[in-house]
């Protein structure tokens, strides 16, 4: 008990009677300026200052149960007497959170949140700070006293270690996923004056203009179905052309089939404007050539439609190529051997067979579609769909956080009803076509008509996206696009220029700034996002506990939440106490981390279930802790999955522009969000040219990080191979 105990209930004390309790203004509490006041000044005062010098008794319980923590240190004799007495250990550590949770909850930016603790504790100054270092420090041990306490009574397997790592997982998931979206509905019920009114939200939410025929519910949905059914058709197509023929350009349309993962998704927009603008190259060409006057077609539905489906696209080629690779040849062999022709195979073997994964796809598309936010923002016009109209709510004249939270719950609603018909509809259905048995059968030949079919959908639309890459990259060489086509390098100076001056190198671009703290974020937060999701696939994998079943719904909970439903929720969240984040570089970190791990996790969990269980318990029975066994056995054969991780978090937070919208300030202002302003003034050659060297950038990475990560080697052949 004092090991473990011991240590955790000093960090606690030294949170409480140390460290400031309040949030540090200014320039933050590592520009140390409020030493000054320390420990004195209210601003800065710990905790037990505050209690005894400052009359703020609402402490006084904190430091009750730190008090009756201290009886915890007497060592139990017997493992019956170890077992009674977690109970307290239990008490403790749940008393010190359920305290820390009140103190915070009670009281906000503008004082007492309840008139009654006014009445009894006294007023409080206007202007309140949130929660600081000492509050967070006193929280994390208490966490970590309560996990202990539920391990000795037998909690996550006794584990102490399983214990708190489940207990961080699901304070992590709870604070920076739940709380805010709980923010979130809280805000949808108050009117303009901040009083809760259910008029209010009727009023906002029964508007014609959201529900009615062409309102933004309409357009939304319209434009998911439109775009899940393109992208989920033109994938197929994709797939079959890569897997099952034997076409020359097969390769060429795979690897265009997951590049847009690399781009950042306005950025195909961006592309559009450029070729099917009012000065887009192809309409001058028109022009030029038949004299056909250009139009603003592009701008709408007909225009985002375009830029989502070929953004999406990736999406739905990545679920519908592993299914298509796992058909069994053995069952279309059955059938020709039956007689069936090729289109009967097809038809009622084949087709039949990837049905899960074209509904998979289907569904994913549909979501990601619902959560776009650049391609709307560029290409929309008049289209009004829900993410967009939840920026303009906030940032535009509106100026009602009431209405932007109202548009964000109906938003999450529509995800969160298809993330669940997504979960259903692949538990009940089983498609097993790999037994035990090996299958050295050879695959049938598609029908002509097939590969027809196919080649006609898909080819066209890869000779679109070539065209569209060499527009992304050779927009940033002229000088204006569609006026002035004079070859040019000053965009690429004036974004990434950089000059001597009295012999010191000067970073004289307009892009450095987001660009360095893009990557910087982006360099934070994919090894977070990749460590945390693959953590909690482990606890979802390998332990057995109690409420693991909430916990995993908790948690793939991110993957069904659209970004900009995440940066609202955010803003309202934490920009006021009792926890401040807002504007800061650690609300953008924390943002990719919570948004991204649940892609992380399903890495991880498709990896670990290929792991035979007893090499963990062979670990175990060498005497070798969890952390050891995870380090040295887990790690090493799940490297794939480390490697797809850190790809996919790095790239995401390198082109993610929903929630981080929401989130930048002057001090850290992100790539993303850089191009999109200069695109929306026109600046369409420094945007492209910025674009193109984010996209240069992430192949760089990719790579880079496969090489370092390395490959899993599971056989003396391999590692003999690899040498």
């Amino acid at each position: 008990m004092r090991r473990v105990v011991g240590p955790w209930l000093a960090v606690a004390w030294f949170g409480f009677a140390v460290l400031p309790w309040n949030a540090i203004g200014g320039g933050g509490f590592f520009a140390f300026d409020w030493l000054a006041q320390y420990p004195f000044g209210l601003a800065s005062a710990p905790a037990l200052v505050q209690l005894v010098g400052h009359r703020r008794f609402w402490l006084l319980p904190l430091f009750v149960l730190l008090l009756f923590a201290l009886a915890l240190l007497r060592e139990p004799r017997d493992a019956a007497n170890r077992r009674r007495h977690a109970l307290p250990v239990v008490a403790v550590g749940g008393g010190l959170i359920i305290a820390v949770a009140a103190i915070a909850l009670a009281i906000d930016i503008n004082g007492w949140t309840v008139p009654q603790l006014a009445r009894l504790l006294g007023e409080l100054p206007r202007r309140q700070p949130g929660l600081g270092y000492g509050a967070l420090v006193l929280a994390g041990a208490a966490l970590a006293i309560l996990c202990h306490g539920l391990a000795l009574r037998g909690w996550a397997g006794g584990n102490t270690f399983v214990a708190a790592a489940i207990g961080a997982s699901m304070a992590g998931v709870g604070l920076f996923t739940l709380y805010p979206l709980g923010r979130l509905f809280e805000h949808a019920f108050l009117d303009a004056s901040g009083h809760a009114s259910l008029a209010a939200l009727t009023s906002r939410i029964a508007s014609s203009r959201i529900w009615g025929v062409g309102g933004i519910v309409w357009n939304t949905l319209q434009l998911g179905l439109m775009t899940a059914s393109a992208a989920t058709l033109l994938a197929l197509g994709f797939v079959l052309i890569v897997t099952r023929t034997q076409l020359r350009v097969r390769r060429l349309v795979s690897v265009l089939s997951v590049l847009p993962m690399i781009t950042p998704p306005f950025v195909i927009g961006l592309a559009l404007i450029l070729l099917f603008g009012r000065s887009g190259a192809l309409n001058a060409l028109l022009e030029w050539g038949f004299d056909i006057r250009p139009t603003r077609w592009i701008y709408g539905l007909p225009g985002v439609w375009l830029a989502q489906t070929l953004a999406l696209t990736p999406v739905a080629y990545l679920v519908l190529v592993g299914i298509v690779e796992g058909i069994s040849p053995a069952l279309e062999e059955a059938s020709q051997t039956l007689r069936a022709s090729p289109m009967q195979t097809f038809a009622t073997i084949t087709l039949p067979l990837m049905a899960p994964g074209v509904a998979n796809a289907f569904l994913i598309v549909f979501i990601e579609s619902l959560a776009d936010f650049g391609n709307p923002l560029l290409l929309g016009g008049n289209l009004e769909v829900l993410s967009t109209a939840i920026y303009f709510a906030v940032v535009g004249v509106q100026q009602d956080p009431g209405r932007a939270s109202v548009l964000a719950v109906i938003l999450l609603g529509f995800s969160l009803a298809l993330f669940l018909v997504q979960r259903r509809l692949l538990a009940k259905r089983s498609f097993v076509t790999i037994g035990g048995k090996g299958d050295g059968g050879s695959r049938t030949p598609l029908p002509r008509a097939v590969i027809a079919a196919a080649a006609g959908v898909a080819l066209p639309w890869a000779a679109l996206a070539v065209v569209i890459y060499l527009m992304i990259f050779s927009g940033g060489f002229f000088e204006k696009w569609g006026l002035n086509h004079a070859l040019t390098l000053r965009h690429y100076v004036t974004a990434f220029g950089v000059a001597i001056e009295n012999g010191k190198l000067v970073w004289t671009g307009g892009a450095w700034s987001s660009f360095s703290t893009t990557l910087m974020i982006a360099v934070t937060a994919a090894p977070l996002t990749a460590t945390f999701g693959l953590a909690v696939a482990y606890l979802l994998d390998r332990q057995r506990f109690a409420g693991k079943r909430a916990f995993e719904f908790m948690a793939m909970l991110n993957f069904a939440v659209p970004g900009t439903v995440v940066g609202i929720a955010y803003i309202l969240a934490f920009n006021t106490p009792p926890v401040e984040l807002a504007y800061t570089g650690l609300i953008l970190v924390v943002c990719f981390v919570f948004r991204d791990m649940t892609t992380s996790m399903r890495a991880g969990l498709a990896a670990m279930s290929q792991i035979d269980p007893s090499l963990d318990e062979a670990s175990a029975t060498l005497r070798a802790g969890t952390f050891t066994s995870v380090r040295r056995v887990i790690l090493p054969l799940i490297r794939p999955a480390v490697v797809a991780a850190l790809v996919y978090s790095f790239i995401s937070a390198m082109t993610s522009i929903s929630a981080v919208i929401f989130l930048t300030s002057p001090r850290f202002d992100m790539a993303t969000v850089n191009i999109v302003g200069r695109a929306e003034v026109g600046e369409y050659g420094y945007a492209t040219a910025y674009a193109s060297v984010l996209i240069v950038l992430m192949v760089i990475a990719v790579l880079a990080i496969r090489f370092l990560v390395g490959t899993r080697q599971l056989s003396r052949r391999e590692v003999l191979a690899a040498g």
